[in-house]
């Protein structure tokens, strides 16, 4: 049975948003997004929707056009970003709705992920809660009338249910108790309220999480899990690094008592490489960092509507040291979550190559 092919934005539509994103005084680009073709322009947007940068590109999009006075192509970006915004400022005060309905209850509860965008805002709602998970669905349920979504293979061994709000386009996923793919983390699990922050987010205020926790848990999914980054995860961290926020110590500290120490400085490397190649000036990231990396920039390449990472050998060697690391400090139950990682990840292949969709198992 043939499968309809998926069109996706070309390499030369990310390459414009990078520039767009990282380099937006470019005099040149300023001169070809004059020039830019509706069908293009949507190929912009569809892209910058899929990286969660669609608010922070097109404001910047929306400037230049109306520097020069393109009314046309100025509407454009103002509709589209008059779109996202009211989706956005939807979600919000249902986020902090459901903050306040944990605090009632007396559940601790962190906002992971989806504010690290801001004033972006993720494609779901994550939280992490140390509450029980039958606890959770009854206050999701009867406070919110939220139904469970039916649950994979991943979603099970990572202990993280997805609950649909009525009215709410955005799937709550809450993780409770563990993170990782095969919520084989404990460690980081295990401190994430204790190190929470309060950030305020359109005059509401979230817990969320430390920006060491923040980084690590953008290491899990990126370079242990989906092995792909999304350009906020470049805008994001880079400016982690560019406003002193980063505790390197601590950052490394943390890491390496979660076995992900190379992953992280992977990570950061990697962003700093990718913004050195639109800014043509590296991060200035600690040597304790680079050296700790066990690759940079060069293998990415864009694939997909994302900037892939490889995963033989590349991500593969990362695997094996966490799991090496578990199995010295002899966590067993969770050296065998995460040994099941790649039988999961065979099968989601598997699946993906016979129904096109790897749902039920990723």
């Amino acid at each position: 049975m043939s499968k309809a092919s998926v069109s996706h934005p070309s390499k030369e539509s990310m390459h414009r948003l990078s520039r767009l994103l990282l380099s937006p005084n470019d005099a040149s680009l300023h001169a070809e997004f004059a020039q830019i073709r509706r069908e293009d322009f949507c190929d912009l947007v569809a892209l910058a929707n899929t990286n969660h940068v669609i608010v922070r590109g097109l404001e910047i999009f929306l400037r230049m056009m109306r520097d020069t006075q393109d009314e046309m192509r100025a509407d454009w970006a103002a509709d589209a970003l008059a779109t996202e915004k009211a989706r956005i400022h939807t979600a919000i005060p249902k986020l902090h709705e459901i903050c306040d309905a944990f605090a009632e209850h007396g559940y601790d509860v962190t906002v992971i992920k989806s504010l690290d965008h801001w004033p972006d805002l993720g494609s779901d709602l994550d939280l992490y809660t140390n509450a029980s998970p039958e606890l959770v669905r009854r206050m999701m349920q009867s406070r919110f009338q939220a139904t469970v979504a039916s649950r994979s293979w991943g979603d099970r061994l990572a202990c993280k249910w997805n609950f649909m709000i009525p009215g709410l386009p955005e799937a709550v996923e809450i993780h409770m108790g563990r993170l990782g793919q095969t919520g084989e983390q404990l460690v980081i699990a295990s401190h994430i309220a204790q190190h929470s922050r309060v950030v305020k987010v359109d005059n509401l205020s979230f817990p969320v999480c430390s920006v060491s926790d923040r980084l690590m848990i953008s290491t899990l999914q990126r370079m242990y899990r989906h092995f792909y980054f999304r350009l906020c995860d470049i805008v994001d961290s880079s400016g982690l690094v560019e406003s002193g926020a980063i505790h390197y110590e601590n950052l490394r500290s943390l890491a390496s008592a979660a076995g992900i120490w190379e992953g992280v400085a992977t990570y950061l490397v990697i962003v700093s490489d990718y913004v050195k190649k639109y800014r043509g000036t590296a991060l200035d990231l600690p040597e304790m960092v680079k050296t700790a990396a066990r690759f940079g920039g060069e293998p990415v390449y864009y694939s997909r509507d994302f900037l892939r990472v490889p995963i033989m050998p590349h991500s593969v060697g990362l695997y094996g040291t966490q799991l090496t690391g578990l199995l010295r400090k002899w966590e067993l139950e969770s050296s065998a979550r995460l040994g099941l990682l790649p039988w999961l990840a065979t099968a989601a292949v598997v699946g993906q190559k016979i129904t096109g969709s790897d749902k039920g198992i990723w």
